[in-house]
Parts: structure tokens; C-alpha cells; sequence
């Protein structure tokens, strides 16, 4: 199941983006965040890796930092945390005045995307940027 996010929306969060904050960031390089976080990184965007058990640790030479109130102002929330666990920081972010939540590969949870959506973010589930880019032709953000 994915979002009804159309390939226009798409597109525009993607080009729109510029700073995404990556909760969920993993050191190991086995980890899909681990991959995309360097993906986003080489495409032009500025990542900020959150995990507290990482905090002041580096990933692909980004500080990580153990709050979203840390890695602001951003402009996209990336999920990589399981379902139940998605709804806090997608809180967070309404609060914290991001654009976006994206919630990666497997991460559905209709009550963040319904308050999300409710607070005027876009919000796209079940979705890899990674995976998108290159299906949309996107390279990165516009600068």
C-alpha cells in the first residue's frame, strides 16, 4: 500500500526539499537508512541523522543529534522508525513547522498522516525517496 501522493506532488516536495531531518538514522551500513541518508546526501541535500543513542556520533561526516528540536528548522521529517513508533515524531514535527513527512518503505501509520495532513503538511507513505528519484527523473533540490 502507498499514499495517493501523485508523481507532480512528488516531484515538487522532492525539488522543494532542502533540509530533511532523518529520525531513525543507523551507523550500520546494512541499515536502508544508512543507504538512503548517503543517497540523499550525494543528490544535494542537507540530512541531519537523529537517533539519541547516536547523539554527537557522525554518519557520512553529519553530527547526529538526539532531538528533532536539534536537527530544526527542516523542512522534511524522514521516518525510518516502525509504524507505532511514528506517530511522536511526526508530532514533533507539525509542531517544529516542517512541510513534509515522509514515511519510508513499510512505515504506514494513518494517524500520523491523518494529523499531518490535518496541520497542512504533505505527507507521503510507504515510499522511498531513493526509489522515487530515479523513477521521477528528479536529481535533487532546486537551488
Amino acid at each position: 500500500m502507498t499514499d495517493e501522493t501523485n508523481d507532480q506532488d512528488l516531484t515538487r516536495i522532492l525539488t522543494g526539499t532542502r533540509r530533511i531531518a532523518l529520525v531513525g538514522a543507523s551507523a550500520k551500513p546494512d541499515r536502508p537508512s544508512y543507504g538512503v541518508m548517503r543517497f540523499l546526501l550525494n543528490h544535494g541535500y542537507d540530512v541531519v541523522p537523529v537517533n539519541p543513542a547516536l547523539a554527537g556520533a557522525e554518519i557520512h561526516g553529519r553530527k547526529v543529534v538526539a532531538t528533532l528540536a536539534e536537527a530544526a528548522p527542516f523542512d522534511m521529517l524522514d521516518v525510518f522508525r516502525r509504524p507505532s513508533e511514528a506517530l511522536a515524531p511526526v508530532r514533533e514535527a507539525i509542531g517544529l513547522h516542517a512541510k513534509t513527512v515522509w514515511m519510508q518503505l513499510g512505515v504506514i501509520n494513518q494517524k500520523a498522516a491523518e494529523e499531518a495532513r490535518a496541520a497542512g503538511l504533505n505527507v507521503v507513505m510507504n515510499r522511498c525517496p531513493a526509489m522515487e528519484m530515479p523513477r521521477l527523473g528528479v536529481a535533487g533540490p532546486i537551488t
